[in-house]
């Protein structure tokens, strides 16, 4: 059950950091990967800084930010 609640979390905010950085979805696929990449990287770094909180709604605004964070650094290796 974890798996599948780790990837529908993944696509919502991989759907939703496509969104916000680029304006546009990137496939099912791709905004899952985005998302559950960018879901460990924005708990990791909420972790180091020390912000924590609980629940559905928090898991998808810190996993939304760790992948608009991922699709900046993927944007600037492609530059």
């Amino acid at each position: 059950m974890g798996l599948i609640y780790s990837i529908l979390i993944g696509l919502v905010a991989g759907f939703l950091g496509s969104k916000i950085f680029k304006g546009s979805g990137s496939g099912l696929l791709w905004n899952i990967i985005i998302g559950i990449v960018g879901g460990a990287l924005g708990g990791w770094l909420a972790g180091m800084l020390g912000i924590g909180g609980g629940g559905l709604l928090w898991q998808i605004i810190v996993a939304t930010g760790g992948a608009v964070l991922l699709l900046w650094i993927i944007s600037l290796i492609k530059k």
